[in-house]
């Protein structure tokens, strides 16, 4: 017996319980085994790909782990039950920060910490239950899968899709290393928390602006399967506008000031314009008496983040440039000025400032005391008594010149109407701009994929040979990896130090790293042929298995991963690699743990270690109270949860099991039919749960089977009816998709051999789901007053006389006159007196 749960009084003597470590260890090595989730590529079964995001090798699972995997779980078994053919791979993103950090710390070198970590989360996962492929793990940090991350690089390379430029770049001053956009949180690095600055450097980046409009256009397919929230925050992030280039013409310069605008219809209240500080052009722009003022002004703007320069409520700064543009449209003369809440990679890094109808250049002017013309008229009610910006829609006005005149027409036609006359003196033309930026791919650490390209004083960038890839990461350890300001991998000197390929003559490799967005931009291609030779991976078995089905994860890599991996994937179709073009059919989102209210951490004390409740109450227990406490993308407060709870209704579960008597193999359909409608009433159920991600109501439902099929063994039928044997291996089928140890331990009991997996899907009689009787209720005047059974097909008229005649009805209505009788059948009579 084991000590674990409270024993019940039901059933067989002494109502017994199972010994949970020892059947988890027992099922464990038999699936080690058999391996029965091992995926066949050449079955003739419909495939299904279910994916869940792979972790990065940062210590043991933790709570987080416990969620998705459980959930993804539900989902990866349901699948194999219903007959598919399914790929359920794992492996690791196992590249990164906190490796090289931690080799830092105790002078080793980053696989170290890395490999270790991958065996510690690898036996974790075997002991929680997980049906993965196993033959089919990768590590993002091996030769032979970065082999062909490289190979990627170089042929992104050669579409013109990887590129390097000199640019003002997010500068992480802890970590020494650049940040993508994406990758500052707040002002803040996403890693250490240190706040970020600029940086002029030269660094690689993908052309991911190239798939801008495409990936747009594909969130519309995909908003059906995928969370709005994700949906809305790529759209938000690519942020497609539709606009004109205007262009100013700037005193002392050849060429035109061009400045991309989504509203040129209030051009004419154009007073001034404002370029980027830290843009190369404000440099070129400024005159020689305001050049002290404008480099003073710009150290002190390399230091805030661009979150902090387009706050609306941010003070505004700026710098006089000393020079001076012409509106196109009014003729007049505007002053230029650099101010930090333009951004230098924005449409050109210039704006043409509008006060009247931009809060941010109202306050702009208010500060420098610029004029200001509205060109919008207000909307009746609208006062401006604390100084602001109308930034509504309505009317032009103000708008007119010799030649042209928008008063009076509504934006979107003052918009059309000032492009046409714009493209036909030549001053400006209407534009499509996006908010996405090219992916800064750089990274000047070492523990992360070398860069394949190797720089000739002659040639220039020289890629690396196809057939000398991998290009393989000296060895380094401790020390060596101390951040310096530039990459570790620049002062190896034997490794940094090669012939140019092209004329063979002295030359350096390159000597960043790709971030690690890379690596995991493609991994669940390499899942579909791991073992493939000659490519990334083999186009024929990605495209029986692509895309996947469902990828479950955090909210948190929305933008991030998820946008990278579609622009990967979009590129390998173009490149006619992949039939698809996206990646991840559908996607569902888990909410977090946390405890007593608040997300857990070392610094609040509300730590929850999952080993720790692995042990006290078993992996059964742990994932079925994570699955039932509600909808996948809701938060669980593991302080309101109650593992032991879920461990007693598991041992209840299994001694159903214990108490079946008859054979496997018995006819079924002799049973009793009160059950049996009961068992196929909630097999019913469960596929529509399970396929609508309701895993809670799933779990609810198989705990009324539970109830129903202990009630008939202990005061019905009895363990010996049929119907018992078919309701228990239902409740043990339901159950290995949430508790797969329980579900195993039953299923053998019941005379099975192993394993539970390999079942078939329990055929729902379509007869037993009708209902041979409905409660009808009677109310009157609101009130409850009877209830009738009746036949779910009744009449209005018949369920009207029923419940008229019904003897409680007739006392309640005391000979009171019946004014208006209303009849729902077959549920429900509403009486009126």
């Amino acid at each position: 017996m084991s000590e674990q749960g409270t024993a019940g009084t039901e059933g067989t003597a002494d109502a017994a319980t199972y010994d949970v470590p020892s059947v988890e260890r027992k099922w464990q090595q038999v699936w080690a085994e058999t391996e029965p989730f091992r995926a066949d590529d050449e079955s003739p079964k419909e495939k299904r790909y279910a994916l869940t995001m792979f972790p990065y090798p940062s210590g043991d699972l933790h709570m987080g782990h416990a969620e998705v995997f459980a959930l993804h779980d539900v989902i990866a078994r349901y699948w194999r039950f219903r007959g598919f053919e399914v790929l359920n791979p794992m492996g690791w993103d196992s590249f990164g920060l906190p490796a090289e950090n931690a080799a830092i710390r105790n002078d080793e070198h980053p696989a170290t910490y890395t490999y270790a970590n991958i065996e510690t989360q690898a036996a974790s996962m075997k002991n929680y239950g997980l049906a993965f492929d196993w033959s089919r793990r990768l590590h993002t940090s091996d030769p032979d899968y970065y082999r062909w991350t490289q190979w990627l690089f170089l042929k992104f390379r050669e579409r013109g899709l990887a590129y390097r430029k000199n640019s003002p770049v997010n500068w992480c001053p802890n970590d020494q290393t650049v940040l993508a956009n994406e990758q500052v949180v707040d002002g803040a690095c996403e890693r250490c928390g240190a706040v970020v600055t600029k940086r002029d450097l030269t660094q690689w980046y993908f052309k991911i602006t190239d798939y801008a409009q495409e990936l747009l256009d594909g969130l519309e397919v995909l908003a059906p399967t995928w969370p709005d929230r994700v949906i809305n925050a790529q759209r938000n992030w690519i942020g497609r506008s539709e606009g004109a280039h205007v262009d100013f013409v700037v005193e002392g310069r050849e060429e035109p000031l061009t400045v991309y605008t989504t509203r040129p219809d209030t051009l004419f209240g154009a007073t001034f314009m404002v370029v980027a500080a830290d843009a190369a052009l404000a440099g070129e722009l400024v005159s020689d008496a305001q050049r002290p003022a404008y480099e003073a002004y710009l150290e002190s703007v390399r230091t805030a983040s661009d979150i902090d320069r387009l706050a609306t409520d941010r003070p505004k700064t700026g710098v006089d440039l000393g020079v001076t543009a012409t509106n196109p449209v009014t003729g007049t003369t505007i002053p230029v000025y650099a101010s930090d809440y333009v951004l230098a990679d924005y449409g050109t890094g210039a704006i043409m400032a509008v006060p009247g109808q931009d809060q941010r250049d109202w306050d702009f002017a208010a500060v420098f005391g610029l004029p200001v013309i509205r060109t919008v008229q207000p909307g009746e009610g609208w006062e401006a008594d604390g100084g602001e910006a109308f930034t509504g829609g309505g009317p032009a006005i103000n708008s007119a010149n010799e030649e042209i005149s928008v008063d009076g027409m509504e934006i979107p036609e003052a918009k059309s109407t000032v492009i046409t006359w714009l493209e036909s003196k030549g001053t400006g033309r209407g534009t499509v701009n996006f908010r996405l930026r090219d992916w800064l791919l750089s990274r000047q650490r070492y523990w992360g994929v070398p860069i394949p390209v190797i720089h000739c004083p002659t040639c220039g960038e020289v890629d690396v040979p196809l057939d000398q890839l991998p290009v393989e990461l000296p060895e380094l350890r401790g020390a060596d990896l101390k951040p310096k300001g530039t990459s570790p991998l620049a002062a190896a000197e034997d490794w940094v130090n090669v012939d140019c390929p092209s004329c063979g003559g002295p030359a350096k490799r390159d000597s960043d790293t790709m971030d690690t967005f890379v690596d995991s931009s493609w991994y669940f291609l390499r899942f579909t042929s791991p073992g493939y030779a000659d490519g990334p991976f083999d186009p024929a078995r990605a495209n029986a298995w692509m895309p996947a089905d469902i990828y479950i994860g955090g909210v948190e890599h929305a933008v991030l991963h998820l946008l990278y991996a579609r622009f990967f994937t979009m590129v390998l179709h173009d490149m006619g690699l992949l039939e698809t073009a996206e990646p991840f059919a559908a996607q569902l989102n888990q909410g977090f743990v946390i405890n007593q209210g608040k997300k857990m951490s070392k610094s609040l004390g509300n730590g929850v270690s999952l080993g720790e409740q692995l042990t006290a109450f078993g992996v059964d227990a742990v994932r079925l109270t994570l699955i039932f406490a509600g909808p996948p993308e809701d938060d669980i407060d593991w302080a309101e949860m109650s593992p032991a709870g879920s461990l007693k209704f598991l041992q209840r579960a299994w001694r159903l099991s214990n108490d079946v008597a008859s054979a496997a193999g018995v006819d079924v359909t002799t049973g009793d039919v009160a059950l049996r409608r009961v068992t196929h009433r909630v097999v019913a159920d469960a596929e529509t749960l399970v396929e609508s991600h309701r895993f809670n109501v799933m779990v609810a439902r198989t705990m009324e089977l539970v109830n129903a099929t202990r009630k008939a063994i202990d005061s019905g039928v009895g363990g010996g009816d049929p119907a018992v044997r078919e309701a228990t291996e239902a409740v043990a089928m339901l159950l290995s998709m949430v508790a797969p140890y329980v579900a195993e331990e039953m299923w053998e009991t019941l005379g099975h051999a192993p394993s539970v997996a390999h079942a078939a899907w329990p055929v729902v009689d379509p007869a037993l789901l009708v209902e041979e009787s409905v409660t009808a209720v009677v109310q009157i005047q609101g009130k409850v007053r009877a209830r009738l059974e009746v036949d779910p097909g009744i009449s209005a008229a018949d369920l009207e006389a029923l419940a008229l005649a019904d003897a409680s009805v007739v006392t309640a209505i005391a000979g009171r006159e019946v004014r208006k009788v209303i009849v729902r059948e077959p549920k429900l009579v509403n009486v009126v007196v």
